[in-house]
């Protein structure tokens, strides 16, 4: 609803229900905002979406493979650099892919597992990208090929990656280890069921948790509201208290205490069943309440959320607008500058000094695109 299309005679009811239609007017007619905004950044080298964007050590952002507008998987990579604002064509990688994860190890080399190639074969392999010489190298091949799973450094120093689909879009529960100084994937226990789009955070006690998502396709698809955690020390999965809503296509981030935001995702319908709902897992009961409505609902935005050094949390995927949760306030505002976002399957990475890049996507009607974004508190 266009407000400057209103006369400014507006009676206080009429503000009332114009703040009903949206949470971001106050009753004094002025939009809520969170603090800093969001600016159009130089434009990628490469159309992307579904790829992943990954903080160096160095504080550059490495951004690897992707779907593109031909509908095949990108064998590029390119860095971006805070300092000159600008990406940088990098090496090719070892093989094309999208779907895919990338995972920061303690060496600081980064880990590259799975993911879709082109003509939508499901991939075993892995490489190694070393920012030291920018050049990616071979490692030791998945056990299982998958896509869609997820990967998360674990505090012994190992990779746990699990779930996704397989060969001939099988749903797995199967999960795995990546282990650097062998350079080779190990087999651990399955978890409880089988997932895609599910969402894996590492909690302050070393666990995993892994969150929703779903099996099966159109028809055959089934959602999940569970929850289950993973333990280092015993290589075994173990069910937690299920979330409030079913979804997949969600997002998930450790806050500062230790609880866990789990924001959007959608049911069944995708697009027209998004959520803007959210929830707060507490690992001291391995429960969930509800948490407050985000300001846009957002679905595939999985990696989008980013913790910012004073404890807030930006949102910056899966719709056209980022916003920014507030556990002080528990409140959810948007961010100022916005509103042109890709959205869906962007991949989103912390720079220096709090500001967060935003890379690629699509949405709002158009297919993937080259754009970037850089927030700024």
């Amino acid at each position: 609803m266009m407000i400057a299309h209103f006369k400014r005679q507006v009676t206080s009811v009429g503000l009332i229900a114009l703040a009903l239609l949206d949470p971001c007017l106050s009753t004094t007619g002025a939009t809520v905002r969170a603090p800093g905004s969001v600016a159009r950044a130089a434009d990628m080298k490469v159309v992307r979406m579904a790829h992943t964007a990954t903080s160096l050590p160095d504080g550059r952002v490495l951004v690897l493979g992707g779907f593109t507008n031909e509908g095949e998987a990108a064998k590029s990579a390119e860095s971006y650099d805070p300092i000159t604002g600008r990406f940088s064509a990098l090496p090719r990688m070892i093989t094309v892919r999208h779907s895919h994860t990338t995972t920061v190890l303690p060496n600081g080399r980064l880990l590259i597992v799975g993911g879709h190639g082109n003509a939508s074969t499901t991939l075993a392999s892995a490489e190694l990208f070393d920012p030291a010489t920018n050049t990616f190298s071979p490692t030791g091949s998945l056990r299982t090929a998958r896509a869609g799973h997820v990967a998360v450094a674990l505090t012994n120093g190992k990779v746990l990656i699990a779930g996704g689909v397989g060969l001939e879009w099988s749903f797995l529960s199967s999960a795995e280890l990546y282990d650097p100084v062998t350079g080779s994937f190990s087999p651990t226990s399955a978890m409880t069921v089988a997932r895609e789009s599910h969402v894996a955070v590492r909690l302050h006690d070393g666990r995993v948790l892994i969150v929703g998502g779903h099996r099966g396709r159109r028809a055959e698809i089934t959602l999940y509201a569970s929850a289950e955690s993973y333990d280092p020390a015993t290589g075994i999965f173990t069910g937690v208290a299920d979330m409030h809503t079913r979804r997949h296509k969600h997002d998930g981030i450790v806050l500062r205490d230790g609880r866990v935001l789990i924001t959007g995702g959608s049911d069944e319908r995708d697009d027209r069943g998004a959520y803007s709902s959210t929830e707060l897992f507490d690992p001291q009961s391995d429960k969930f309440t509800s948490g407050p409505a985000m300001q846009r609902a957002r679905y595939k935005h999985n990696g989008s959320s980013v913790l910012l050094a004073n404890g807030s949390v930006l949102v910056a995927g899966g719709a056209s607008d980022a916003e920014v949760f507030n556990p002080t306030t528990n409140t959810f505002s948007l961010v100022a500058g916005t509103s042109q976002l890709a959205g869906q399957f962007s991949a989103v990475a912390l720079l220096n000094a709090d500001r967060v890049l935003i890379t690629g996507g699509y949405g709002q009607g158009i297919g993937p695109q080259m754009s970037a974004w850089v927030y700024h508190p």
